[in-house]
């Protein structure tokens, strides 16, 4: 409404200027350029004239009017739960001996597996796992929902000063746990927002919940001003693992609470208030290959539990979904200078015969941080490998594995908080964040900074950053 105003005023101004230009310039052309039938062909003809103009004027305002809005990033919180709540190897094996509910071997390799995460001693578990009660109970998951999601919220929206009542739109995102009244009706029952809000549940989305949820509210915010309230986390309640079958005590390994919120603007005159802008996202969907597929589901053991099985092609599927992810993505981030080289390496290698030989485009010279899926040290180290990076690049998603454990769909943001709490974005600066989800899926998104970062307040890692990074 507010943007077709607009381009009716703009219209009838540009309209009118033009109406007055036409009037005083034909009468003040000289008589001698101009013959008596001449003079009296134009004015005959001054509406014609005046049509064309009108046109002209309605398709460049339209264009002007209708280009997409610029979508920026206000600001983000990361929920940091109490040291209470602190998961280390310890409190893993006496919360397993006191369930009674694995068996001997399936402790040791749970123990195993614990050793060779790259998860250290201070991430989080949700209040569930203090509980004398291991049976899946419903308030636990509601309490671990409302704790990080009411926590980050309150936290974001008392950092930019923004009303409640001003968001018009709402995304949250949990992969495991639907209840009903859904997530968005928790947070616009708790910090009462405005009965014409449009909300977005989304579920079953994965770690890639948070990228994807950027995505989805830049495309509703192009196309008009308003304000996207992002909320992300995951509910690990309801779905730790107490059974024998491996692929499945994987997560109750890896996955920890967490919990992060995000708002974004189309409003311009917010530019000044914005963290960065968003430039591009791009979201894959490899789901019609079967291994993809079925890489990490939901599913009931043979006695009857529930978990999430990740099969041992995981990684390769993650690897696979990498490549033809990064081959759409590649030509619309590199500098062209990178395009050519790569296209150079690739027609050498063929003109000598050497087809199988792989050649992955330089991303560095794109990106000056990237956010890369913190999914588990091996996914890690698969997307390093794929994509040539050294230590340095994929050290914030070693560093936040290591401090926060994989916190699905918030992962990205927690990594983002440690190039913040480094002092590293400057203004200019390119930021790729990318996630992986069930499904199997990807999805980027690029972030341009628009003033250096530093740490806030309430950034998760302002206690323990000077101990990063960690050997």
């Amino acid at each position: 409404m507010r943007s077709t105003i607009q381009f009716l005023r703009i219209s009838m101004f540009t309209l009118l200027a033009l109406t007055i230009i036409i009037h005083t310039m034909i009468p003040s052309i000289p008589s001698s350029l101009l013959n008596p039938d001449a003079l009296l062909f134009l004015f005959e003809h001054k509406v014609v004239l005046l049509s064309l103009l009108w046109c002209a004027t309605v398709a460049i305002v339209a264009y002007l009017s209708t280009r997409p809005l610029p979508v920026f990033l206000l600001d983000y919180t990361c929920f940091k739960p109490d040291n209470d709540r602190r998961c280390s190897l310890e409190v893993c094996e006496y919360v397993g001996l006191r369930s009674r509910r694995f068996s001997p071997t399936s402790q040791e390799f749970m123990r195993a597996i614990y050793r060779k995460s790259g998860l250290g001693d201070e991430t989080y578990a949700p209040p569930f796992l203090f509980q004398t009660d291991y049976g899946a109970q419903f308030r636990h998951a509601i309490l671990e929902a409302e704790e990080g999601m009411f926590s980050a919220v309150a936290s974001l929206l008392a950092k930019t000063a923004v009303e409640p009542s001003r968001i018009t739109l709402l995304i949250t995102a949990c992969s495991m746990f639907a209840p009903s009244p859904s997530f968005s009706s928790f947070i616009v029952h708790r910090f009462k927002l405005a009965p014409s809000v449009k909300t977005f549940n989304l579920a079953g989305m994965g770690c890639s919940a948070g990228t994807m949820s950027i995505d989805l509210a830049a495309k509703i915010l192009r196309r008009r001003v308003g304000y996207a309230l992002i909320v992300v986390t995951e509910s690990t309640s309801l779905n730790w693992y107490f059974g024998d079958n491996r692929h499945m005590l994987v997560t109750n390994c890896i996955f920890r609470a967490g919990t992060a919120a995000a708002l974004v603007t189309s409003d311009p005159s917010r530019l000044g208030a914005a963290k960065m802008e968003l430039v591009r996202t791009l979201r894959t969907h490899h789901g019609a290959d079967d291994a993809a597929y079925n890489a990490a589901v939901q599913m009931e053991d043979e006695d009857g539990n529930v978990g999430v099985a990740l099969t041992k092609d995981l990684v390769r599927v993650a690897g696979a979904g990498l490549k033809g992810h990064i081959s759409t993505l590649a030509p619309r981030v590199l500098p062209v200078s990178e395009l050519l080289r790569y296209v150079y390496n690739v027609t050498r290698s063929i003109m000598a015969g050497d087809r199988k030989a792989v050649h992955v485009p330089a991303f560095t010279k794109a990106f000056e941080h990237m956010c890369i899926h913190a999914g588990g040290k091996a996914v890690i180290d698969a997307v390093g490998k794929i994509m040539r990076f050294d230590h340095g690049v994929t050290e914030p998603a070693r560093m936040c594995l290591h401090r926060f454990g994989n916190t699905s769909s918030s992962l990205v943001f927690y990594e983002l908080a440690y190039f913040e709490a480094k002092g590293r974005v400057k203004k200019g600066d390119r930021v790729w964040m990318l996630a992986f989800g069930t499904g199997f899926k990807a999805c980027s998104v690029v972030w341009r900074a628009l003033r250096d970062s530093g740490m806030d307040p309430d950034n998760p890692w302002k206690e323990c950053i000077h101990r990063y990074p960690v050997v």
